[in-house]
């Protein structure tokens, strides 16, 4: 299966008993699927059967439809209904009684009143399936611009997540010289600070006083391990490869994943202090951009 963006667009026309039926559709990025039909009044017929056949086959994703027929020599004849044109001219009278300067409504203004046109002849089934034919075109055509949208954005989170590898594996090859740095900082501070006190007021010994500075140094050391996190990461990393590999709908599980990407970034630069400040920020900033680009994935 691939990746699908919610970002997309086509348009596809054909005949149909009525004339040529075109239907354009586009769509941006939503958490839920929020169907929009623009049609005009020859194709309102069909907006039940649009909405389902697009529910059916778009999950996610602002999505517009937008439909009209151009009549053609395809079109059959059509007729008037005098009925419809007789109450519209009575109710014109009606207007102009009351407002005399109103403007007298022309051929083509009365032609284009909803029910003045009428074709006994249209098989409503066959037009039906002609613009269903049609719109399965366009979704067809729509659907591969978001599938060729959405391989772009996998192929820009797979280089995030070699970045985040890149970043992740520097900062596991340099903890142990980190570490090391922040222990003997921190124990040559101690010492300084605490032998001479301690030595003076207590009954401990010089050799005892240094020992439990070595185990304060070493909870410190633990407390500032990154190992775990470190850990998750490339774990992340694996999901997020994993996902993109299976396809389908995957934005909600790797909007999940990169939330604890974060969460490891967020933990590794609290521990690691100021050393670390810079990887983390990296880090941080990448897996931001992996965040926009999954807004877009259905």
């Amino acid at each position: 299966m691939t990746v699908a963006s919610m970002t997309g667009y086509a348009v596809a026309s054909g005949a149909t008993p009525l004339g040529t039926v075109t239907l354009e559709c586009r769509s941006v990025n939503s958490r839920f699927l929020d169907l929009t039909l623009r049609l005009n009044e020859d194709l309102r017929f069909a907006d039940s059967l649009i909405r389902e056949t697009i529910q059916k086959r778009i999950a996610r994703g602002k999505v517009e439809i937008r439909g009209y027929i151009t009549p053609d020599e395809n079109a059959a004849p059509a007729r008037i209904n005098t009925t419809v044109l007789n109450r519209i001219v009575e109710l014109q009278q009606t207007v102009r009684d009351v407002v005399p300067n109103a403007r007298e409504l022309s051929v083509s203004d009365l032609l284009a009143m909803p029910g003045v046109m009428v074709n006994d002849r249209i098989d409503q089934d066959a037009v039906s399936s002609a613009v269903l034919a049609v719109l399965n075109n366009a979704l067809d055509a729509f659907t591969a611009s978001r599938a060729r949208e959405g391989e772009a954005l996998a192929s820009v989170l797979l280089n995030n997540c070699q970045q985040i590898e890149e970043v992740v594996t520097e900062v596991k090859g340099r903890m142990p010289e980190i570490l090391a740095h922040i222990e003997g900082k921190l124990k040559e501070r101690l010492e300084n600070a605490l032998c001479t006190a301690l030595t003076e007021t207590s009954t401990l010994t010089r050799e005892e006083v240094s020992d439990r500075i070595r185990q304060e140094v070493t909870l410190y050391a633990m407390r500032m391990d990154v190992e775990e996190e470190i850990n998750r990461l490339y774990t992340h990393v694996t999901e997020v490869r994993r996902i993109l590999n299976k396809g389908g709908a995957v934005g909600r599980r790797l909007d999940f994943v990169v939330q604890e990407m974060n969460r490891e970034a967020n933990t590794l630069g609290s521990k690691a202090a100021i050393e670390m400040t810079n990887a983390s920020l990296a880090l941080k900033v990448v897996i931001e951009q992996m965040r926009e680009q999954i807004q877009n994935l259905e």
